[in-house]
């Protein structure tokens, strides 16, 4: 049990590299690409896809039919609520809010996991555990918060969307000991792809792909193998590790972006550099105590 708990932290790190550096890079693709649903309809249907070429040829093995009525519904429900609606509501949000904002509000999706989690999974969480959420939450706020903060419409959506994926997050708990991992990401992006081309059309968001240029289409595919990275080591990691540990490793994205910037020239302050330490700590925390709950 050790071993599998190991194995889904270092997934959820893997995650959170790539989480750090996804934002912005988000950021430019859909200012560049213009039109958030086409933005994020096409790079979902296209993850979907690539994800059902790989579980397809493999359903039998996969036992996919053999699925009870329960799970099919719950992955019709992870298309709905995990990859559809906080997906449009996120990158509305992010087109609206910018990007340290929404960075640090998607990145409080530990908080609203354990919170669910403790009571609904029965996980539990040691003294350092505890501790470690503190620290995350106190890091995050020291390094995180944006200057000449605001509240408004896209920084609600954003919370929205994170609220969701904590949501998805204790359904996927659910589900996957029954559910191979393939099968659910598939499910998640395929179908949360197919509900998000009927809004673009039910809303005539078609129109827009004709606008969307070479240079569009090459942010897409970019910020498409991202996502696709994102959801295969984060579905992996969940498989393996419990919710809080996962979702509060997840945080070190956060330090991930701060090593770009400063990779761009943008130094930390002394207090972001303390934030810095005091959340890795704190991931390093919940990590151990996750580790220990396992043995």
């Amino acid at each position: 049990m050790q071993s599998r708990t190991r194995a889904g932290i270092g997934l959820a790190l893997g995650t959170a590299l790539i989480s750090g550096i996804s934002i912005p890079i988000n950021k430019v693709a859909l200012e560049a690409v213009g039109s958030v649903t086409t933005f994020t309809a096409a790079k979902n249907l296209l993850v979907g896809i690539l994800l059902l070429g790989f579980v397809l040829p493999r359903l039998r093995a996969l036992r996919v039919r053999e699925l009870a009525a329960r799970p099919r519904i719950g992955l019709g429900a992870v298309a709905l609520i995990g990859g559809s609606i906080p997906f449009l509501l996120f990158f509305q949000g992010l087109s609206m809010a910018s990007a340290p904002s929404a960075a640090l509000i998607h990145k409080t999706l530990f908080i609203w996991v354990a919170i669910i989690a403790i009571p609904l999974l029965g996980e539990r969480l040691g003294a350092w555990g505890w501790l470690g959420l503190g620290a995350i939450a106190v890091g995050q706020l020291t390094i995180g918060w944006p200057a000449g903060w605001g509240w408004g419409t896209g920084e609600w959506m954003i919370l929205g969307a994170t609220l969701f994926w904590a949501a998805e997050t204790i359904l996927l708990k659910r589900l996957l000991p029954d559910v191979p991992v393939s099968v659910a990401a598939a499910a998640r992006m395929a179908g949360g792809g197919v509900v998000l081309w009927g809004w673009l059309l039910a809303t005539g968001g078609l129109s827009a792909l004709a606008g969307v240029g070479l240079a569009g289409w090459a942010w897409i595919l970019l910020t498409s193998v991202l996502l696709l990275g994102y959801v295969t080591t984060w579905y992996g990691a969940l498989d393996r590790a419990p919710a809080t540990v996962v979702t509060s490793v997840l945080a070190l994205g956060a330090v991930v972006s701060a090593i770009v910037a400063t990779a761009q020239g943008t130094i930390p302050s002394t207090a972001t550099a303390v934030g810095l330490v005091v959340l890795t700590a704190g991931a390093i925390g919940v990590a151990a105590s996750g580790r220990l709950e396992a043995t």
